[in-house]
């Protein structure tokens, strides 16, 4: 995988390519640099942003309350803030 992860202050910053009204919410693998997400929330009204997050924090092991989509809330590609994960840490759990 070639996932592009920025270390940040405190944590990392992650491009996503979410797959909305999928049959099982999963990580899909790398998508150009991106990690592929599928989530089985529609993207309305914020449902799809809320399983991106559930599902990241479920598979990260981390709390909801240190993700946070800074950019594409209303697109396909996103980019997430993750809290206290390292990059290293990061890709050992996507890999």
């Amino acid at each position: 995988m070639t996932l592009e992860i920025t270390s940040i202050s405190g944590g990392v910053r992650l491009r996503l390519r979410v797959a909305p009204k999928a049959a099982r919410a999963r990580i899909m693998g790398e998508h150009g640099g991106a990690l592929k997400l599928a989530v089985t929330e529609a993207p309305e009204r914020g449902k799809a942003n809320a399983a991106v997050i559930e599902l990241l924090a479920r598979e990260l092991r981390v709390s909801k309350r240190e993700i946070a989509i800074v950019s594409g809330e209303t697109a396909q590609d996103k980019v997430v803030e993750i809290s206290g994960v390292s990059e290293l840490a990061l890709r050992a759990l996507v890999e």
